[in-house]
């Protein structure tokens, strides 16, 4: 439970820096190429498997920590996008709310137990991430800006599955950190590819800022990544209730950051939705 915890608080973090990215114009992809390599280093200096970079094309999950690679530098770009388009809690609930795929794909391919209590907690979880992330203004989510936290939606549940097949089918316990490394490398590998490309198009300079906003961003990242695969690994942590508790848990957490930190409004509405996703975790979790 501690490795949930753990994931939940480091993942609500991320949301808050990237907030920060928008106050303190942070060039966003720059600080996530940073962040990535940041958490490459990490994640070869944490690891408990004592083998050389030399190896990794040759382990069982490289071809999947490609395509997961891959995925991470677009949807965390996509993500920070959307926090600074339409708001860090859209962005919450785009990103959260794709828990339905996860927990779809746990419960049909791993045949994880499915029961009404289980269901009915899953749709209260579902409806207080709404509530909770709920804003009284009016909302930006104009048709222009609907693409990125769709995009948010459909990758954020694709990475989610992608994750918990080859945690379960291919990762040892002990080649997590090297595991997780490669997947930070493989981004960072092509993040800079398209850093580079745009520098050729419109050249600029790195920007000391930039370079100390990515590594915030990357110590945190590695460590969401690390713990919500731990957590995977647990035994009696069924992936339906994990990711659920996981997901819900992130956007209360980062909906208490944002009032405390940022003096956003808390409303009536997002009271009852932390009451109901307390109730829906609850639910999951004795199902």
């Amino acid at each position: 439970m501690i490795y949930l915890l753990l994931s939940i608080l480091f993942s609500s973090g991320l949301f808050v820096i990237f907030k920060f990215f928008g106050i303190y114009k942070i060039d966003i992809l720059k600080a996530i190429v940073v962040n990535y390599i940041i958490a490459f280093i990490l994640g070869f200096l944490f690891s408990e498997s004592k083998f050389s970079i030399a190896e990794v094309p040759n382990q069982p999950w490289f071809l999947g920590s490609i395509f997961l690679g891959i995925l991470f530098v677009s949807i965390f770009f996509v993500m920070a996008i959307t926090s600074q388009k339409n708001g860090v809690s859209v962005a919450s609930v785009a990103g959260k709310m794709s828990v339905v795929i996860p927990v779809f794909f746990g419960i049909f391919l791993y045949n994880e137990s499915f029961s009404f209590l289980k269901i009915i907690g899953i749709i209260i979880a579902l409806i207080a991430v709404y509530l909770t992330s709920f804003k009284e203004e009016k909302s930006t989510l104009h048709k222009s800006t609907m693409l990125f936290p769709i995009l948010l939606f459909l990758g954020s549940g694709i990475i989610d599955t992608v994750l918990k097949y080859l945690e379960l089918n291919f990762v040892p316990q002990e080649d997590v950190s090297i595991f997780s490394g490669s997947l930070f490398g493989i981004a960072a590998f092509f993040g800079f590819i398209i850093l580079l490309i745009q520098h050729i198009k419109q050249p600029s300079s790195f920007g000391i800022k930039n370079l100390v906003a990515g590594i915030l961003l990357g110590i945190p990242n590695y460590f969401s990544i690390i713990f919500l695969i731990k957590s995977l690994q647990t035994k009696g942590f069924e992936s339906s209730m994990l990711f659920t508790i996981n997901n819900v848990g992130i956007v209360v957490l980062s909906t208490i950051f944002g009032v405390l930190l940022f003096k956003e409004h808390f409303s009536f509405k997002n009271k009852i939705g932390i009451l109901l996703a307390i109730f829906g975790i609850i639910l999951v979790a004795v199902s």
